[in-house]
């Protein structure tokens, strides 16, 4: 009988679609720092986000395995945030993968219109980079090994 990789030592998946620069390294610094994502794809817009998770353009060679964790901005170049949600929760299979939008935007119309769209969360990006840190740590912690989804055998 052929033995599978502990859950473990499989590569855990993050989507990370930031057009900050910034926010991307330090969310991706945290992340690795807490041993939390052993694998985290940064796209700098939502049009990339969207080739990503429907494997075309540049990522149409990638394997078929899902992220465990969608990290999304709100508003970013070319296709915003709300537009990449929107997309996910029209996919049978991608509307099961969590979707955080962290994001500067504390407006209640993004907050409202990000639920309304499906999202599982939202969270505001803290200024000070201690709580940052913080948050972020937090976030990876609940998501990455507390939360159990779908697509999550055994």
């Amino acid at each position: 009988m052929p033995m599978s990789a502990a859950p473990e030592l499989q590569p855990v998946e993050i989507l990370l679609a930031e057009d900050a620069p910034t926010d991307a390294e330090m969310t991706m610094r945290v992340l690795k720092k807490r041993g939390l994502a052993n694998h985290v794809v940064w796209v700098k817009d939502g049009s990339e986000a969207l080739e990503f998770l429907f494997r075309t353009g540049s990522f149409s060679e990638r394997g078929e395995a899902r992220p465990k964790l969608v990290l999304l901005d709100v508003k970013m170049p070319k296709v915003d945030g709300l537009d990449v949600l929107r997309r996910m929760m029209e996919d049978e299979l991608l509307r099961l993968i969590p979707v955080v939008m962290f994001t500067s935007s504390a407006e209640e119309r993004d907050i409202l219109d990000c639920y309304r769209l499906g999202a599982n969360s939202y969270v505001v990006k803290p200024m000070d980079l201690d709580e940052f840190d913080r948050v972020v740590s937090e976030l990876g912690l609940y998501w990455m090994l507390l939360n159990r989804t779908p697509n999550e055998h055994g």
